[in-house]
């Protein structure tokens, strides 16, 4: 069932013990990160109303979510005080118990606190400690463990407030995230309108990363592996990513000899999230749809080179990393300075192999 934005009534219509609105984050791949916490507070409160306060793009991830009641979305346009004054006045109305602020930022603290809603919970930064009945110090693994945790330290700090229990910091974490099967069979439907053998594997290529030059894997490697996935698996490839990356994906059809599909911002992230539950692989670099495919069900490879793995890597079984070892990796950097080492030492031959035993593994799986 498709998520609408919810008004006041239909929110205070719910069964519900306690009236929760969690703030969301920014990021696809932050998002993606944030759904073991989404799906544990859904547990410790099984009976309370569960409200996300996203950005709209948000939406088309969430709308099948099995773990959240109501979507309410929001744009930011204009002054940032203006922001917060409307978003403040929409949570108001809801009357809502608790506010829980996944985000760092000073503006999502002023909001719930604006909206004038009696516990809201969020780590200590920005500035903000005032404006927080629950303010939470950052632990100090925040830079050593995977972000995932960082989320879930929240919500076992909620269940140890309310509660009085500690279950979540024991709990088997679950990241997937569910895509409806209409969805899914309009995404079958589109990808063979849009020339795709569906009695083939399906692979696609997420050449792109609008954040960051430096994560990004030549083009003609990605263009080479294309060539070798089509000639020597007999499947089908697709690029996919956003219309900022569409500019990275001409250039990876340009140099391909056997040419792929280009879907790369042809599709909406909704539509994109359902092609990628219903593809059997995506090689990526590190990015949002390479946190988004794994979480619903797809065997991902995503390429590492500047960015942390141990931080922010997909947190899935479905998921693959690929890098090489070298020492000033990771920089964090969004230009590499020198030679690209990290990315330049990653072969295309590295790729193939890894992906080619993993999908053999999976159909065997199968």
């Amino acid at each position: 069932m498709g998520r609408k934005e919810p008004t006041a009534t239909c929110l205070l219509l719910l069964p519900t013990e306690m009236n929760i609105v969690v703030r969301g984050t920014n990021w696809i791949g932050d998002a993606i990160m944030t759904i073991p916490a989404l799906r544990e507070l859904r547990r410790i409160f099984p009976d309370a109303g569960i409200v996300l306060h996203t950005r709209s793009w948000a939406e088309s991830i969430f709308r099948d979510a099995v773990f959240i009641d109501e979507i309410v979305t929001f744009e930011k346009a204009g002054s940032p005080f203006k922001n917060v004054s409307v978003q403040s006045r929409v949570l108001s109305e809801f009357g809502f118990d608790l506010a829980v602020l996944l985000p760092n930022s000073f503006e999502s603290a002023l909001t719930a606190s604006l909206a004038r809603i009696p516990r809201r919970i969020g780590y200590n930064k920005d500035l903000r400690g005032l404006l927080l009945t629950d303010p939470l110090p950052v632990p100090e693994w925040k830079e050593k463990r995977h972000e995932v945790y960082y989320y879930i330290n929240l919500i076992a700090e909620i269940e140890k407030r309310f509660l009085g229990t500690d279950s979540v910091l024991h709990s088997e974490l679950d990241s997937r995230l569910e895509i409806s099967e209409e969805r899914k069979a309009n995404a079958r439907k589109m990808l063979s309108e849009a020339g795709v053998d569906t009695s083939r594997k399906t692979i696609a290529l997420g050449v792109g990363s609008a954040n960051s030059r430096a994560k990004r894997w030549g083009t003609e490697n990605y263009a080479a592996l294309n060539d070798r996935f089509q000639a020597e698996l007999d499947a089908n490839v697709v690029l996919i990513g956003s219309k900022d990356e569409a500019d990275v994906s001409n250039e990876v059809f340009e140099f391909a000899r056997i040419k792929p599909i280009i879907l790369t911002g042809k599709t909406d992230m909704a539509e994109a999230a359902a092609i990628l539950s219903v593809i059997d692989m995506l090689v990526a670099n590190d990015m949002g749809l390479a946190h988004l495919a794994p979480a619903v069900g797809t065997q991902t490879a995503v390429i590492f080179g500047p960015t942390n793995p141990v931080t922010t890597r997909p947190f899935s079984a479905n998921a693959t990393v690929i890098r090489k070892d070298v020492e000033c990796s990771p920089c964090m950097l969004r230009d590499c300075p020198i030679d690209h080492r990290c990315m330049t030492r990653i072969s295309v031959a590295d790729v193939f192999n890894i992906c080619e035993e993993t999908l053999a593994v999976d159909q065997n799986e199968k």
